[in-house]
């Protein structure tokens, strides 16, 4: 694990996008392309604002989305493909982009998702941490052994309490009890890894994904067994687990 911290969220999201775009130059000048996954949520605005001002082809890249609410339309503020057309796409239009649909047909989006995904390596992924350590929609207990890529699960109440307290949903009722996801399986197959955990919400879960075994009941605490993890924190979501030096 390679652990960066920084006093402020921004100063996070500056550090981590400065580190993913030397990862995708390097594979666009070594490969020609880069395969990398996106998360969503409060905890990447950052990220994904610091990203748009650094130098990146766009055009050689293929992005692939994580997760998306089972029959949420897009229209809907709380819509993960909205939210990446409008705070990535937006200043990336030419990378290629495989956004999760969980509208109509659901198994054969996750069919074409999953041939799509699976014809090469993913070079980045930016996996973010819930307030629940879940890791996309992977809520406890997660399936580590599926060898999935994408599959349809059941949304926890602290999962879902988190998507309210962010500002996406008025009530624990409006959030749907579905989302497909992208799975841990594939998610660790990634050559890199990149986690943004802002904010003082997150700090529990940090906690517990640093301090304890690896579990299924600590989905994120597995990510501590890839090879070349990076894990970004500001001082608010550092709290729990150590004093910062800066």
């Amino acid at each position: 694990m390679n652990l960066h911290m920084t006093l402020t969220a921004e100063q996070l999201g500056i550090a981590a996008a400065h580190k993913a775009s030397e990862i995708i130059n390097s594979c666009i000048q070594k490969q020609g392309k880069a395969r990398i996954i996106l998360s969503t949520g409060a905890s990447q605005f950052t990220f994904l604002e610091a990203l748009k001002e650094i130098n990146v082809d766009w055009n050689k890249v293929e992005m692939f989305h994580l997760d998306e609410y089972v029959g949420l339309p897009e229209s809907h503020p709380a819509s993960f493909r909205k939210y990446l057309k409008e705070r990535f796409l937006s200043y990336a239009p030419a990378a290629k982009a495989y956004l999760v649909n969980g509208e109509g047909d659901v198994a054969a989006h996750i069919a074409e998702l999953t041939s799509e995904i699976n014809k090469a390596p993913i070079d980045l992924a930016l996996i973010g941490i819930g307030e629940n350590a879940h890791i996309a929609f992977n809520d406890p207990p997660a399936d580590f052994d599926t060898t999935a890529s994408y599959m349809v699960v059941n949304l926890d109440d602290a999962c879902k309490m988190q998507q309210v307290g962010e500002g996406w949903f008025e009530s624990l009722d409006a959030v749907p009890n579905q989302a497909i996801t992208m799975t841990i399986s594939k998610i660790l197959s990634s050559t890199t890894i990149i986690s943004c955990v802002p904010h003082q919400v997150k700090a529990r879960a940090i906690q517990a994904t640093l301090e304890q075994e690896v579990t299924n009941l600590i989905p994120a605490s597995i990510l501590k067994t890839h090879g070349d993890w990076y894990l970004y924190l500001d001082q608010h979501s550092a709290s729990n687990i150590l004093k910062l030096q800066l």
